[in-house]
């Protein structure tokens, strides 16, 4: 039978010391290797791959907007950051960015589709098809082709939506709507393609769209009283309870009854 013995107590305490010591010293050569790794320069940015939408940027603008924001290699880069860089850049409305070893990062743009221009005349502002507003500048679209929306940013998918609405009823009509402007004390005001001016006055869509209904059905017999057609409409007040006012072009005397509530 054979009977093991402890090890004296200072052989215990140098094979312990000892381990400890291997520990360390393997942790120390892990860190210096990975301090070395994170720090070599092969894991520097060598380039970036841009794919998606860039019909309005290049590589050019790309590399002025965005590499004066990174820092880091492969491994300590941040992503995050990275693609809120990618999202500074004019036209740029979303970016997915991934890394791509050893020394590369691949980045997948989505860019901004106007649906109208924003704002005042001198701001570089549209609202893309999602109703958020964004800056870039118009010169890159064909401005005639856009109508242009007003009100205050926070405000532009309501904005939008009732742009959307109104559409096809002023078409319907034989009109187009050149701007629509939601005033800061919530009025909404309709310029039309010819020049036409329209305050709607305050009110929901649904209450919106029974004062044009009203409007609408009665144009062309208010028009026809003065041998005009709904095309010399020059501005209308739709603000009143029962009624509208209205102006009309070429006329320059109208009979008492003729800007009446109607």
């Amino acid at each position: 039978m054979k009977t093991t013995m402890a090890l004296p107590l200072d052989i215990r305490l140098m094979n312990m010391a000892a381990a400890l010591l291997t520990a360390v010293f393997v942790l120390l050569v892990l860190c210096g290797g990975a301090w070395w790794l994170l720090r070599h320069p092969a894991f520097a940015i060598q380039a970036i791959t841009v794919q998606g939408e860039v019909t309005r940027n290049n590589a050019v603008t790309l590399r002025a907007n965005v590499m004066p924001q990174l820092s880091g290699n492969f491994f300590t880069i941040d992503l995050q950051r990275t693609r809120e860089a990618f999202e500074s850049v004019p036209w740029v409305r979303g970016a997915v960015v991934h890394r791509d070893f050893p020394n590369r990062l691949k980045a997948v743009l989505v860019e901004h589709e106007p649906m109208a221009l924003w704002g005042d005349d001198n701001a570089n502002k549209m609202v893309n098809q999602q109703s958020r507003v964004f800056e870039a500048s118009v010169d890159d679209v064909d401005v005639d082709k856009l109508p242009r929306l007003k009100g205050p940013d926070a405000q532009s998918q309501a904005v939008v939506q009732m742009y959307r609405h109104l559409l096809p009823m002023f078409e319907a009509m034989g009109m187009g709507i050149e701007q629509l402007e939601l005033t800061p004390r919530g009025s909404w005001r309709v310029v039309t393609e010819s020049g036409a001016l329209l305050e709607l006055g305050r009110g929901t869509e649904a209450e919106i769209t029974a004062q044009l209904n009203m409007f609408f059905r009665t144009l062309s017999q208010v028009t026809a009283r003065y041998g005009r057609t709904p095309t010399a409409l020059a501005g209308a007040d739709l603000r009143h309870k029962d009624g509208y006012a209205l102006r009309l072009r070429g006329v320059t005397t109208l009979e008492p009854d003729s800007k009446k509530k109607l």
